[in-house]
């Protein structure tokens, strides 16, 4: 999948897309401890699969540690909230080589959820990844038991593929195709 790929820029694309109340960028070791504050909150990783994150610290390397955007073009970016110039969450993709796809991810701090934040950051990112990335295809991989990341992506015009094993885990599988994407009416 990647190989269709070739004009992403080997340095990356580190700023990603911007809505009205959305500026996505890639995270750097300086906002350790807003990553840490979702994180390393239970309810954010309740459904994700993965440990919370144990300390401020443990947030700094992984930070200087995430290489994405040098080695494959695109990453997750830091979703900072303009009115508060916060990072409160991250959105955007993951290539995962084991099923050669290229997913949407998405995740933020539950003082922000329920505001629609998710569905803005998750459209934009879905153009910013047809429209600049050029990608073909976009998945999105979400644990049958969260309920509102499936609302988002069905929101955001993504179809359930259906259930697939990922990681040992049976995980529902989103797609959305480049040929027919359109943005979808949020009313």
């Amino acid at each position: 999948m990647l190989s269709t790929n070739s004009e992403i820029m080997a340095d990356g694309f580190r700023i990603g897309p911007e809505t009205a109340r959305l500026h996505h960028r890639e995270l750097v070791a300086e906002d350790a401890q807003d990553v840490f504050d979702f994180n390393g909150h239970p309810l954010v990783m309740k459904y994700t699969g993965e440990p919370l994150w144990k300390s401020l610290e443990e947030t700094e390397q992984r930070l200087r540690d995430y290489t994405e955007f040098t080695r494959i073009g695109f990453g997750r970016w830091g979703c900072v909230y303009k009115p508060e110039n916060k990072v409160i969450g991250f959105s955007g993709f993951k290539y995962i080589p084991e099923l050669d796809e290229v997913d949407l991810g998405f995740r933020f701090h539950p003082e922000y959820w329920g505001h629609g934040l998710a569905t803005e950051s998750a459209l934009a990112c879905i153009e910013f990844g047809f429209e600049r990335l050029n990608l073909k295809r976009i998945v999105a991989l979400v644990l049958p038991e969260n309920m509102a990341s499936i609302r988002v992506l069905e929101k955001a015009g993504m179809h359930d593929e259906g259930i697939i094993q990922f990681e040992g885990k049976p995980t529902h599988k989103f797609i959305i195709e480049h040929s027919n994407w359109k943005i979808p009416s949020l009313s």
